[in-house]
């Protein structure tokens, strides 16, 4: 079985890479199950119920988010009663929406679990802990389980791969919007990436009109931020997977210019 996982979608010219190379993509790797990460896809901040709905027509099977889930107000009834979109499993309880979600993939399930860190981030629940709460209750379902760790820190990243490392699948970053280059397979059968990339525009800062990040860092001034234009590359991994055991058998980097 093959999984495609996919970094942040960054505005729209995230979104039309993803429209224009998915459907080759699945093909060409002879895809199973795609996962995406959707949260900075509405002009880089937060997503919206239209454009989760056109990544679920486009062939996305679960869609994952991070600490701007909660930007476009209209999400937090759509996140409601749509399960294929996550918001990160150690938001506190009451918080809407769900943090993980078991999917029937041909003959087989698979399960999605999103974590957040909270190293230079949101002071929010232990992902650690959370994962140990969930991951058992995920592994009665499937032997297959994939988590999304949406950090700041590389470090607490490494450190959750290490955690999870024969408990579930794969464990890939996001939030960082620059792909890492240590894929690998863990002693104990989980692949790991401490980030999966930018799903964006390439002449940018991690998705933002250059120009105006560099005024930023000159003048130390607030400035609207505004996704850069032109060109665009999808980043992500195409993960192999035995399907009866959960365990992975290969990793590969994706960098695909649109």
């Amino acid at each position: 079985m093959n999984i495609l996982m996919v970094g942040d979608i960054f505005g729209e010219p995230g979104r039309s890479a993803l429209h224009k190379l998915l459907p080759a993509l699945k093909r060409e790797h002879a895809i199973d199950f795609t996962v995406v990460n959707v949260e900075n896809a509405a002009a880089g901040f937060g997503v919206t119920p239209q454009i989760c709905k056109g990544f679920l027509d486009l062939g996305v099977d679960v869609m994952t988010s991070g600490n701007h889930i909660w930007d476009k107000r209209e999400i937090v009834e759509y996140i409601g009663r749509e399960n294929l979109l996550l918001r990160p499993a150690n938001f506190p309880p009451g918080t809407p929406g769900a943090g993980w979600i078991t999917v029937k993939a041909g003959p087989y399930r698979i399960a999605v679990l999103n974590l957040m860190g909270r190293v230079f981030m949101t002071p929010i629940d232990c992902p650690f802990r959370k994962a140990d709460e969930v991951v058992p209750e995920l592994k009665r379902e499937t032997p297959i389980v994939l988590v999304d760790m949406h950090a700041e820190a590389t470090s607490e990243s490494v450190a959750m791969g290490w955690y999870l490392d024969g408990r579930v699948t794969a464990v890939v970053g996001t939030h960082r919007h620059v792909q890492t280059a240590d894929e690998r397979l863990l002693p104990q059968g989980t692949a790991y990436i401490t980030d999966l990339g930018m799903t964006g525009p390439i002449d940018s800062v991690i998705g933002v009109d250059k120009d105006i990040i560099l005024q930023r860092f000159l003048n130390q001034m607030s400035v609207r931020f505004e996704p850069a234009r032109g060109p665009a590359m999808l980043c992500g991994v195409v993960i192999a997977v035995d399907p009866d055991t959960g365990r992975a058998t290969d990793i590969k980097r994706l960098r695909v210019p649109a």
